[in-house]
């Protein structure tokens, strides 16, 4: 018999949702899958060391995303998904793949039962149906208007209904297709397939009444291959001096960067920061190297406190080198892992927009010296070294490809 033909899409609207399913399709051995990967144009940088099938496929452009999420509007319009159902079927046509895994590419819910194809998507576990959350309003324009106090129990008393505006697209376009709705819950169309798997691990995000199709793939850790900056080898970044590793990431608060610097600036520790690309930085504070693009794995390892957006992959780059973590927080998903990192007293969870150089600086001092959060942030990493994503993907893979 040949080999099995994995086709994997990545919805292209931040770094992370092309990283995670790259990392799991290189994973996969050559000799008995022929995987090929698809995603929207711009991540090339992405696949300089990998030999994988590429094919392009259509997504909304980032900053379309994240004006969407800054609004708190529904990402996708039910026009769009169904031209990303369109798109789909072109590209499941002329692959014929045996078996369709999405991160985040949401048409698959409708596309892959359509060529009954059997399908496994990869999501955050803070997304689940299946994992309580603690809801916090995000970084919303009803926060710029009313105090959080207020805001908060105004957003927790109109978020299911807000869920429920942004799941009707999804439906929309299902119906129209003769599939049945999903239902009010937005996290079940972030997460309907046959095999749902979770990006994370269930000491942070606990699960209750899971179902066997639902489970835990442990945290994909990833960087882009890249040059290191000519800085990487300097001594300054090995003397006494605490050192922090600091990026808001390509969906963060680009424009806090400079006042984050400059509250860093003030403290004894040396800062190694990127900026993902997404701002020019006019000047550096003296104790803090800069670079566009860093490699975050290799750089948590390096340091003894970790600052980001709060979003999953940067904060799982610190919690697998056993380094706290403070999130500065916009969006919702940033908010939902920031509470499982900061419930498990590895980390601190900050607004950005409420952001203030005195508060952060309190957050760093605090965090450098306090023991718990590293032992915490240890155990996390213990915990994370116990999963091995590639592994639980096969048994998934071979769940459906029998």
């Amino acid at each position: 018999m040949g080999r099995k033909k994995i086709l994997f899409i990545a919805e292209a609207v931040t770094l992370a949702h092309v990283g995670r399913p790259l990392t799991l399709a290189q994973g996969l051995d050559d000799k008995q899958y022929e995987v090929h990967f698809a995603c929207a144009d711009g991540y090339d940088f992405c696949f300089q060391d990998a030999s994988l099938r590429r094919s392009r496929i259509t997504s909304i452009a980032p900053r379309q995303f994240l004006q969407a999420l800054a609004q708190g509007k529904p990402v996708y319009d039910e026009a769009t998904l169904q031209a990303y159902v369109d798109d789909d079927l072109r590209l499941l046509d002329l692959i014929k793949p045996d078996l369709v895994i999405g991160d985040f590419r949401l048409s698959l819910s409708v596309s892959a039962r359509l060529r009954q194809i059997p399908y496994i998507t990869i999501s955050n576990a803070y997304w689940s149906p299946h994992v309580r959350q603690h809801y916090t309003v995000p970084s919303l324009p009803l926060t710029r208007m009313l105090p959080i106090w207020l805001a908060n129990p105004l957003f927790r008393l109109i978020r299911p209904l807000a869920f429920a505006s942004h799941a009707v697209p999804l439906n929309r376009v299902r119906r129209r297709h003769g599939l049945a709705s999903l239902g009010s819950d937005l996290r079940r169309t972030y997460t309907d397939a046959d095999q749902t798997l979770y990006a994370d691990i269930p000491q942070l995000f606990p699960p209750h009444d899971m179902p066997p199709h639902h489970g835990y793939l442990g945290a994909v850790i990833w960087a882009p291959p890249m040059a290191l900056p000519p800085w990487w080898q300097r001594p300054e970044l090995d003397q006494d001096r605490p050192l922090i590793y600091l990026t808001l990431g390509s969906s963060g608060q680009a424009q806090l960067l400079p006042r984050v610097l400059d509250a860093l600036a003030a403290l004894p520790v040396t800062v190694m920061a990127a900026t993902a690309g997404a701002i020019e930085l006019g000047s550096v504070p003296s104790n803090a190297f800069v670079a566009p693009y860093l490699p975050g794995d290799a750089a948590a390892r390096r340091a003894s406190l970790v600052i980001c957006n709060g979003g999953s992959p940067t904060s799982q780059q610190a919690l697998a080198a056993g380094v706290p973590v403070i999130g500065i927080a916009g969006n919702l998903d940033q908010f939902l892992n920031m509470h499982g990192v900061a419930a498990a007293g590895a980390g601190v969870l900050l607004r950005a927009d409420r952001f203030q150089e005195a508060s952060l600086r309190m957050a760093v001092t605090r965090l450098l010296a306090d023991e718990r959060a590293r032992q915490a942030a240890q155990q996390l990493a213990t915990a994370f070294h116990g999963y091995a994503p590639d592994a639980r993907l096969l048994s998934r893979i071979h769940a459906l490809l029998p």
